[in-house]
């Protein structure tokens, strides 16, 4: 089994406040992560404005207290720790400090910690000017090729995100994305989507990210794995050396469908996706059909899980 975390774009007003309703350890998460954090991120999450989630400061720890609630009811509640049942772990993108925490690398409070500074160092690197977009419909490397072709000594385009053999995200100066998504579109991509986000992030002009996140990692306690984890700058399982490479992940490509053929070389045959949304069980229908994909993202589905889990 791989058990997966969704990354920026999953989050949503309300998410989690089902389980933190129904449980009193998903109510322990969440205000683990505002004490953590001197903030009141759960009523944010609960009771703020879409504007105010998505800036990347606050969508980041956001995520990672809903998917952890999850994680923490099926531990306490249903006697499930998703890392003993997993044979990997992975996250996207921000979803990689989750997996971290769900196998005890990390706790809770500083990976919260953690991901409130990697959104405002995100955010800061390149504040103006940036872009994303994702194109749909052309091959990784086709979009590859057309963001080098568009890229000048002024202005780059890079590959950011290579999620399916259908989606790739390029990331970089606006101008440079532009002409990409402009060139792709041309080439024959179905669509190019400009994704609202603050800065280009996975690209190297989030470099001063990078060297800010090297600081803060380096007095961050890890501890080792319960089970392997698979890198997104790698698509490896990776036991260790986990600061080096999510600092390496600040400027590097997002490689989710290489991660996911790994683990289904692997022999893995069950893809769970815990927290908000649906996002990556879409993306691993793409990538490896064969794959029985599971959705942990409600009460309902987390007790469904539960009940089959237990009874298996």
């Amino acid at each position: 089994m791989l058990i997966v975390f969704p990354g920026q774009g999953s989050q949503k007003i309300g998410m989690g406040k089902d389980l933190y309703d129904a449980f009193y350890s998903a109510k322990e998460v969440f205000h683990e992560v505002d004490d953590a954090l001197s903030f009141g991120l759960s009523n944010l999450i609960f009771n703020g404005t879409e504007e105010e989630l998505k800036a990347t400061k606050n969508a980041q720890p956001a995520l990672l207290a809903a998917a952890m609630a999850f994680v923490r009811v099926l531990e306490k509640e249903f006697g499930i720790c998703a890392a003993e049942i997993a044979a990997f772990l992975a996250g996207h993108s921000l979803g990689e400090y989750t997996a971290l925490c769900a196998d005890g690398v990390i706790s809770l409070s500083d990976a919260a910690k953690i991901l409130r500074t990697r959104g405002s160092a995100m955010a800061r690197a390149f504040p103006v000017g940036g872009a994303m977009a994702a194109v749909i419909g052309l091959e990784p490397k086709i979009v590859e090729r057309i963001a080098s072709e568009c890229s000048s000594e002024k202005e780059k385009a890079r590959v950011a995100n290579d999620n399916s053999a259908e989606q790739t995200v390029i990331s970089g100066h606006e101008g440079a994305v532009k002409k990409a998504a402009d060139e792709a579109l041309a080439f024959g991509a179905k669509r190019a989507i400009f994704l609202e986000v603050s800065g280009p992030f996975h690209c190297d002009l989030m470099q001063s990210a990078a060297v800010e996140m090297a600081e803060v990692l380096r007095d961050t306690k890890f501890r080792r794995p319960i089970k392997p984890v698979i890198s997104n700058v790698t698509a490896k399982a990776e036991a260790g050396d986990f600061k080096r490479l999510l600092v390496r992940q600040i400027t590097e490509r997002v490689r989710w469908r290489e991660s996911i053929l790994f683990a289904a070389a692997s022999s893995v045959s069950v893809c769970v996706e815990i927290g908000p949304g649906r996002v990556l069980t879409g993306l691993v229908k793409r990538i490896s059909p064969h794959l029985q994909t599971i959705n942990v993202n409600s009460v309902e589905s987390l007790e469904e899980f539960a009940r089959l889990r237990n009874k298996g």
